[in-house]
């Protein structure tokens, strides 16, 4: 599966197109959960908001306990690869491109899950 897509917004429209936003959701609520992070995700969220939760929860994470955001990329299973590709400008621009990596992580996972 090879997802091309260039930002966040790009990824939700393909997650509904394949109605699989819920289960999206739920999985990342799941690893941030493993990763002792809390992200508490309210009902009925639309999928813009939903992405500048999860971004606002990793440039908090980068900023103020990056051990645990390097704990929660461990458990999400983010390439390191990925990482290398990251154009660093400033922590908010990363924080969008990490949340990108998350996003498209997890719905891989999802779809996989959801395929076979």
């Amino acid at each position: 599966m090879k997802l091309n897509v260039d930002n966040s917004e790009q990824l939700m429209q393909v997650v509904k197109s394949d109605l699989l936003f819920d289960k999206l959701v739920q999985q990342v609520e799941k690893d941030f959960d493993l990763a002792n992070v809390s992200l508490k995700i309210p009902d009925a969220l639309e999928y813009t908001a939903f992405i500048a939760l999860v971004r606002e929860k990793v440039y908090y994470l980068m900023m103020e306990h990056f051990a645990d955001y390097l704990n929660l990329m461990y458990i999400i299973d983010i390439p390191e690869i990925e990482f290398q590709n990251i154009e660093i400008t400033d922590t908010v621009d990363v924080a969008d491109q990490v949340t990108l990596l998350i996003l498209k992580r997890e719905y891989k996972k999802v779809w996989y899950r959801n395929r076979f």
